[in-house]
């Protein structure tokens, strides 16, 4: 863990939990809840993403993920439920309450992750970890996401921007992840679409699962709160209570 190329694929996904406990106190907060239950919702919160984390590192640690002998394969069913657990964040109480409550120049920065992690998956190719096509040498075109993050939020947050420009980036951004999941499933064993020297099996071991579990899940569930945000605000008393903070 002294490498830092590999340790951004264990400090990103950490940071992206406290980012989550962060913004769903906060949200709680903005939205008139006491301190109790700004509290609650921290712990419940920060519990519920050690466990997802912890369930998937040791998961992948046992090895079950390189089994892909078994219909369905256990990876598929690792990515269906991470599916699953990104449209059910992004619309359930907290999805809500990030979506109304957090301005939306921070939705779209905290995308922005995307770009160091592209550059430590770059860093992975070079190294021969990680299939050609995963990168942005290849077929991953993720990074453009990340760097635009940074720029629309900045113009958003300093008023030179609006709605019109982060639903283009977000749509752009949404497009972007599918497809690189799609290459990346694509580049399974079980497939093996870009050939044999070239199969996608790096994240089946810790602590690159936490790139599909943690990382992708942030990306999708992020995507579609920043949706609901864009639907939320387009009324004129919404778009009041957003600009105030």
């Amino acid at each position: 863990m002294s490498d830092p190329v590999l340790l951004a694929f264990v400090g990103i996904p950490i940071l992206l939990a406290a980012a989550l406990v962060w913004g769903a106190m906060v949200s709680w907060r903005r939205a008139g809840a006491e301190r109790a239950a700004v509290r609650r919702i921290g712990v419940l919160t920060l519990v519920a993403s050690a466990a997802w984390m912890t369930v998937t590192w040791a998961v992948a640690a046992s090895g079950i993920l390189t089994d892909w002998q078994r219909t369905p394969p256990p990876f598929g069913i690792l990515v269906l439920a991470i599916i699953a657990l990104g449209f059910g964040l992004a619309f359930s109480r907290l999805g809500t309450r990030l979506a109304t409550c957090l301005p939306l120049w921070l939705l779209v920065a905290v995308q922005g992750f995307r770009l160091p992690l592209e550059v430590a998956m770059h860093a992975m190719y070079e190294r021969g970890v990680m299939p050609v096509q995963m990168s942005y040498s290849g077929r991953n075109f993720d990074i453009v996401t990340g760097v635009t993050a940074i720029a629309v939020a900045w113009l958003v947050w300093s008023g030179r921007a609006g709605h019109r420009l982060v639903l283009a980036w977000n749509v752009v951004g949404s497009l972007l992840l599918v497809n690189v999941v799609t290459v990346a499933i694509l580049g399974t064993p079980k497939f093996q679409y870009f050939g044999p020297d070239h199969v996608n099996v790096w994240v089946l071991r810790p602590p690159f699962v936490w790139l599909p579990a943690v990382m992708v899940l942030a990306a999708l569930s992020g995507h579609l709160i920043i949706f609901r945000a864009l639907r939320r605000s387009s009324t004129p008393s919404s778009l009041k209570t957003r600009t105030s903070h």
